[in-house]
């Protein structure tokens, strides 16, 4: 017996609740949910600030912050907060019992080790959503949300330069975010998104193709800032590090580039809509060895 089963028999009240598993799958929608109006959020407001309806873009840490300045901002907060620690508990889930049956195979070491950074960039989003409600009541916008983003991704670049090899490691970090947004990107043309979802087949088209606009425009997002690291450690120059959302806003002073960032805006708007049909029809398999 597990000690799941252990606890509910020794309390009583506890055994009224649902299934260990049907909480574990209700837990895991909400975070598919919350990512979702995080990605949606931060394309409409990117969207916005293409137009020049807004001054500038915003990241996934701006759309919380234009969330705390909304009525109700301090409740919206904990919602979004606890949702997406939900997801990342979900995503351990995946990434270290195989929740999705990947296996153990290289394939299935590289999605499930996607999945655990997946999970610690979520539990960095979802602990700067809870820093707002320590500081709210004070001005809180997207736009000084994101300032504090470049200040603090300025700060741990200069930590990382203070150590030894400290250019190659950040010239390293660069690669990384270069290796993120072009894995995305591949995704967007290898995967058959429809395999995990039980959603109505005429359905299922429309969302494949939300999931391969989403991926794409995610990871061409995260390409500036790849670029961005990488040269910053190439001069050994913290100052140079920007956000997702800083690089994108360089982007569009280039030619064409509201173009362009209007495309990534719509993009990142459909992988925000994806991420609410994930909540809705995505194929929910939580690890058996777990539940008991």
């Amino acid at each position: 017996m597990t000690a799941a089963k252990t606890l509910l028999r020794r309390a009583p009240v506890l055994r009224r609740l649902p299934p260990l598993a049907t909480l574990v799958e209700w837990a895991a929608r909400v975070g598919y949910g919350a990512r979702g109006f995080v990605y949606l959020s931060a394309g409409a407001l990117t969207l916005l600030a293409a137009t020049d309806r807004i001054g500038e873009a915003v990241g996934t840490s701006g759309a919380a912050g234009w969330l705390a300045a909304q009525p109700f901002g301090k409740v919206w907060l904990v919602l979004l907060g606890l949702g997406l620690w939900a997801f990342v508990g979900w995503r351990v889930l995946q990434a270290v019992f195989d929740a999705d049956h990947e296996g153990t195979d290289l394939k299935g070491w590289a999605t499930r080790a996607g999945q655990a950074a997946s999970g610690l960039f979520y539990g960095v989003l979802a602990s700067g959503v809870f820093e707002y409600l320590d500081e709210f009541g004070e001005a809180t916008s997207a736009s000084s949300a994101q300032a504090e983003s470049v200040a603090e991704n300025q700060e741990k670049a200069a930590i990382l330069l203070g150590l030894p090899f400290g250019e190659a490691l950040l010239i390293g970090a660069g690669l990384v975010v270069l290796g993120v947004g072009i894995g995305n990107i591949v995704r967007a043309f290898r995967d058959d998104f429809d395999d995990a979802l039980a959603c109505p087949k005429a359905f299922c088209g429309t969302a494949t193709a939300l999931a391969r606009a989403g991926y794409g425009a995610r990871g061409f997002a995260y390409l500036p800032l790849g670029v961005f690291v990488v040269l910053a450690g190439l001069h050994a120059r913290s100052g140079e590090v920007t956000t997702t959302a800083a690089a994108l806003d360089a982007l569009e002073a280039q030619p064409g580039g509201s173009w362009i960032l209007g495309l990534t805006a719509a993009g990142l708007m459909a992988f925000g809509a994806f991420a609410f049909v994930e909540a809705r029809w995505r194929r929910i398999r939580p690890p058996r060895d777990l539940m008991g």
